[in-house]
């Protein structure tokens, strides 16, 4: 198994699918909801994440999203992000994930000629949580959702500048929302990419399909991720087992054409 891959799985689904992720060696990346996080049982979490430690799994975080947006024009919007974020980091210090995967919250439609202002939110929203991540050694990874093109994400990237302030790049969404070519994307945003979210569609809805059971040409995508981010962590977001499955079989075929450096 490429000893970069995790799965996608809801906090609410964490403990029945623990036995199975520790037999088949897949990391988490567990998806906390804002209700989850309302309800959550610390001390179960603490279980949880002790038992993946021990066997030697490793877990990613994806965050909150729903109805949230860091760089929202409504400071009591702002502030419920706040509140959701400050939850995931306390999350991530048991759980200590490679990223936390968390969403822009920017449209065109919404935005149009407020870029700028959500620009500047933005930018003041994260750079409160980044210096937290830096100290759980975890990085907060910006993923593409209704992005054309990587210009708002860039300057957002280019703005923080710092490590701890990286990219999750969701092939999915591209091939729905983005009109440029992966050949562009990867030149611009690259080299900031830390994780990837890979699911196939047919560009219309986002059907979260196994690897090679859509549209998308991932014959393309792999050596440009290869080549730009050798060390990114690779989620397969699939949404049921039999989904996984199928996409850990699929995977295969593009890894003998770029066979993986295996984990020692």
């Amino acid at each position: 198994m490429h000893h970069n891959i995790h799965a996608h799985v809801p906090y609410s689904r964490l403990a029945e699918h623990l036995e199975y992720a520790i037999a088949h060696r897949i990391n988490p990346e567990v998806f906390f909801q804002g209700e989850t996080l309302d309800m959550l049982v610390w001390e179960e979490l603490s279980f949880l994440a002790t038992t993946l430690h021990d066997a030697g799994l490793r877990t990613t975080i994806h965050a909150p999203f729903i109805d949230l947006n860091p760089g929202s024009t409504d400071s009591s919007i702002r502030a419920a992000s706040r509140h959701r974020i400050s939850q995931v980091m306390q999350a991530a210090a048991l759980l200590r994930p490679r990223a936390i995967v968390v969403h822009p919250g920017y449209d065109d439609l919404h935005y149009g000629d407020n870029q700028m202002v959500w620009l500047k939110n933005s930018i003041d929203f994260w750079q409160e949580f980044v210096p937290q991540a830096r100290q759980l050694g975890t990085v907060l990874a910006i993923e593409n959702i209704f992005e054309k093109e990587p210009s708002t994400l860039k300057a957002l990237l280019e703005a923080i500048d710092d490590p701890c302030f990286r990219h999750c790049f969701d092939i999915g969404h591209w091939n729905m929302f983005t009109v440029g070519t992966l050949e562009e994307w990867f030149r611009e945003l690259g080299s900031y990419i830390v994780e990837t979210h890979i699911h196939d569609n047919f560009g219309q809805n986002d059907e979260h399909l196994p690897v090679g059971e859509g549209a998308i040409d991932f014959l393309k995508f792999f050596p440009l991720l290869r080549s730009y981010a050798p060390d990114a962590v690779w989620t397969l977001e699939a949404h049921s087992t039999e989904h996984l499955q199928r996409a850990l079989m699929n995977i295969q075929k593009f890894l003998a054409v770029h066979p993986p450096e295996l984990a020692p």
